[in-house]
């Protein structure tokens, strides 16, 4: 595979590797970095890439691989997360201050959501992947896919829920 072959293949997904990464390590330099590295191991694969049946699929499963091994070494070492906003994204939102807010009582909920919960939250949600797709990224049954992604959009709700109520029954 040449190079031009390679980047019609990988260019239609890029960007949701970079959201994928973004989601899970929070930093947007992190998530450059992360989306560099797999459209490199991608690119050391070239010769094998055309054997996968889902290109997008099988990159996306390295990308939560990746992003997954580096929150873990991260934790290991004792690094804080990087938990800064992207200012270019507020400043896009920044006309509707109470879209804003919701926003960012989301992705404080997302963020205290456990792994597999962000990942496909992410991947249906976000990404607008079929269930199917989903299930094979994260190695999971279609159905537990489901009942995941309905616990996470539950425990959101309920979230938003107590934020927008401030508690008053």
């Amino acid at each position: 595979m040449d190079q031009n072959e390679f980047v019609l293949i990988t260019t239609p997904f890029k960007d949701k590797i970079f959201r994928l990464a973004k989601r899970l390590l929070v930093s947007t330099e992190e998530a450059e970095d992360a989306t560099q590295e797999v459209l490199f191991k991608l690119w050391s694969k070239s010769s094998s890439v055309s054997t996968y049946r889902n290109v997008e699929a099988f990159a996306m499963t390295l990308t939560k691989n990746y992003c997954l091994d580096q929150l873990k070494s991260k934790r290991a070492t004792n690094v804080p997360l990087n938990s800064d906003h992207d200012k270019d994204f507020d400043s896009e939102l920044g006309k509707n201050i109470e879209d804003l807010d919701s926003l960012n009582w989301v992705e404080k909920c997302l963020a205290q959501l456990p792994e597999q919960q962000q990942i496909i939250i992410q991947l249906r949600d976000i990404e607008q992947y079929e269930y199917e797709e989903i299930a094979k990224i994260v190695a999971v049954s279609e159905n537990t896919v489901r009942v995941t992604l309905s616990r996470a959009r539950k425990t959101i709700r309920e979230f938003m829920k107590n934020v927008h109520d401030y508690g008053i029954k």
